[in-house]
């Protein structure tokens, strides 16, 4: 059978399998079911192990086993203390044994009389028959063969039962599976033990035992990450074959008139990124780095380095920020970094009045700007450069291609620098953002002191707040962050403005509290902002509004309450907020969790400053998606892979992909035409693949 037969087979409507028809292709379309492609590919998210299927004469009271029969009777029945009680008789011929539910009402319409039925639990032998409370129970289909094998349990929708979905995918399978082509090369699978992707269908939907479901399921994700891999593999090559930027080499003479204009040392950390990022820079190929850096690691100053190594090439450079205010923060280090300086610098913001904004764009377009600080409002059309060298992008991990198009010019682009605070696991980072080279500073500046971290009890609250107060009174400033900005209705984590209140009349009354959050207007946040940096405010009462942007060296004291609703990372940048000087942070975590669990995550945080290690606990404990914020950043879901659970295969996956990428750019060869296809379809929108190969 031709390619072009076969996957106009594949792409059958599910309504013209025998035993669907349009009512119930209806009801599968709700689970995403609208093919018999989509159908083989639905896997179970679970598997009713059934190895120990046993005749009812076979059973042994209290250990965990099924045994498989047929429905004589259904009883429902109010018990003596009124209580619902549903009672189902099941034979297999020579013996009987009764399921029992209590309070389940709605497990009545499940049985009828004459259904097969799979039943596990403990059995237990009583009033002369056998009974299982609360078995796990599954519907078979009149021709499902009993077997001594695992059964699938698909995810299900309103309409459409457990034994139905079996019995329609077990169809599909059948006579459709084997018209599926492999998309690795024979050579590629054999070398990869990977299974032959018809049997691994196969396996996986109606596996003979559960060890055959692991090799199944490790062929799956094996492709799926290697997909995944091949279009950040293909995407940089396309980059590095298509695109050319300006070579910015770093010489003896620019590295000396940098660091004159530098109030310190560079640790050695930062002088390694500084090599890697200035060797990239070198090139003609635009640079492409992630630099990541734990809170106060001095990752800002790594950047200004790279911006004046395009300066001094008279080219221009930009520091984009997500927000306003971490903008102006940062244009007010890189104002002082560069006082000495000749290099001329504006910032461009939404809040600049207009005359203020033009004047900062004519000058952008002439030339007569070296370095521009500001929001992403800069990667748009009305913002012109003269000769743009490099761009910097602080916490936005994956920067849009219309944004790199609109900074794009004369067939020229700007190299770029992804900066991150926030520690990524390996496994992430480089399933992720696999297109990006990655730079890692986890030394610390000479004179940082680790902050000082404690999980306080509730009888420990005054000792904190005399303490708190002892260091306001010394000249320090202090941070009480909570998790809401108002009050809910029901009893819950503390907010913005009932702290404020408690505070102002309690602990803290004779000092000076403002209070801020994320739903204020810009303009008045900031200007709290600036009081408290001027030393005019004490104490800032406030939401995570504070994780980033916010460097007030004289700030050494912070209270969290309810730390059991931040996640590990941002209490990590919480936590920074208070090790910007010389003198000592301390940091106070209040929770109302009770769940052993909660507990255990926040004692892992006092117990360490290193942000990489606080990320990979939070990886294992909460998933990606928690630790970055949004899931995935707009790549579509894995449909069976876990970064958690495969961590080993998502690196040899993505070794092979960028080996092969290596030998085959465009996947152009007629051997990797299907790998080329199954890319472009899965990832060709989301990454901008329209035009390989």
């Amino acid at each position: 059978m031709s390619d072009n037969s076969a996957s106009e087979l594949l792409k059958r409507p599910l309504q013209y399998v025998p035993g669907v028809g349009p009512r119930r292709a209806e009801v599968l379309a709700r689970l995403g079911l609208r093919t018999v492609s989509d159908a083989l590919f639905f896997f179970p998210r679970d598997y009713e192990d059934a190895r120990e299927v046993r005749s009812l004469a076979q059973l042994e009271a209290d250990a965990l086993q099924s045994v498989i029969g047929t429905v004589h009777e259904v009883e429902a029945r109010a018990s003596s203390s009124g209580r619902f009680v549903l009672g189902v008789l099941i034979t297999d011929g020579e013996s009987f044994l009764r399921a029992l539910w209590f309070d389940q009402p709605y497990r009545q319409e499940m049985f009828r009389r004459g259904q097969r039925v799979l039943l596990t639990g403990r059995p237990r032998y009583k009033g002369m028959v056998w009974t299982m409370a609360h078995p796990k129970a599954h519907i078979l289909a009149e021709d499902e063969t009993p077997r001594m094998s695992p059964l699938p349990i698909y995810s299900l929708t309103e309409g459409i039962r457990q034994w139905e979905l079996r019995r329609i995918i077990r169809r599909v399978v059948e006579n459709y599976a084997d018209r599926l082509e492999d998309v690795f090369p024979d050579d590629y699978r054999a070398q990869h033990h990977l299974m032959p992707l018809v049997e691994a269908v196969r396996t996986i939907h109606f596996p003979p035992d559960l060890a055959a479901v692991e090799l199944a399921r490790r062929r799956f994700v094996h492709q799926e990450l290697c997909i995944l891999q091949l279009a950040l593999a293909v995407q940089r090559a396309r980059q590095i074959e298509a695109a050319t930027a300006s070579a910015l080499p770093r010489t003896a003479k620019i590295d000396a008139r940098i660091r004159r204009l530098l109030p310190f040392p560079l640790t050695q950390a930062q002088d390694q990124a500084i090599q890697e990022i200035t060797a990239d820079m070198a090139r003609t190929v635009p640079m492409n780095r992630l630099l990541q850096g734990d809170v106060g690691s001095g990752k800002t100053v790594v950047a200004v380095y790279a911006m004046l190594t395009a300066v001094a090439h008279q080219h221009q450079a930009v520091l984009m920020a997500p927000t306003e205010v971490l903008a102006r923060q940062h244009f007010q280090t890189v104002d002082r970094l560069l006082s000495q300086s000749r290099v001329r610098r504006g910032l461009l913001v939404g809040g600049l009045p207009s005359g203020e904004r033009k004047a900062i764009l004519d000058r952008l377009a002439n030339g007569e700007l070296d370095l521009v600080v500001g929001t992403q409002a800069i990667a748009q059309e009305s913002v012109r450069f003269h000769r743009l060298g490099l761009v910097v992008i602080d916490e936005q991990h994956k920067f849009g291609v219309r944004q790199r198009a609109a900074l794009k010019e004369a067939g020229t682009e700007p190299h770029y620098l992804i900066m991150t605070a926030t520690p990524i696991p390996r496994t992430i980072a480089m399933t992720l953002f696999g297109d990006l080279d990655v730079s890692v500073i986890k030394e610390l500046p000479p004179g940082r002191k680790p902050v000082k971290t404690y999980l306080a009890t509730p009888d420990q609250r005054s000792q904190w707040w005399e303490f708190f107060r002892r260091k306001l009174c010394e000249g320090r400033q202090g941070y009480v962050v909570v998790p809401l900005v108002e009050e809910s209705e029901a009893a819950g984590p503390r907010s913005v403005e009932a702290t404020y209140e408690d505070l102002q009349a309690g602990e803290l009354r004779e000092f000076r509290l403002a209070a801020v959050h994320g739903r204020m207007p810009t303009l008045e946040k900031e200007a709290v902002m600036g009081r408290f940096y001027r030393h005019e405010i004490d104490v800032l009462i406030c939401t995570s509004v504070v994780e980033v942007g916010i460097d007030v060296p004289n700030a050494t004291v912070m209270t969290i309450e309810n730390a059991e609703c931040f996640g590990l990372a941002q209490l990590h940048q919480l936590r920074g907020r208070v090790s910007r000087g010389e003198s000592a942070g301390h940091c106070c975590l209040f929770t109302e969790a009770a769940s052993q669990e909660s507990r255990k995550r926040l004692e892992a945080f006092c117990n360490t400053t290193d942000g990489f290690e606080l990320a990979e606990i939070d990886f294992l404990s909460r998933g990606p998606g928690e630790i970055l914020g949004t899931r995935q950043h707009g790549l579509p879901p894995f449909r069976i892979a876990d970064l958690i659970r495969d961590r080993q295969i998502a690196e040899e996956a993505r070794h092979d992909a960028w080996e092969l990428v290596k030998k085959d750019p465009g996947l152009r060869l007629a051997e990797h035409s299907r790998l080329r296809a199954m890319m472009l379809k899965r990832y060709g929108r989301t990454l901008d693949l329209g035009d390989v190969g």
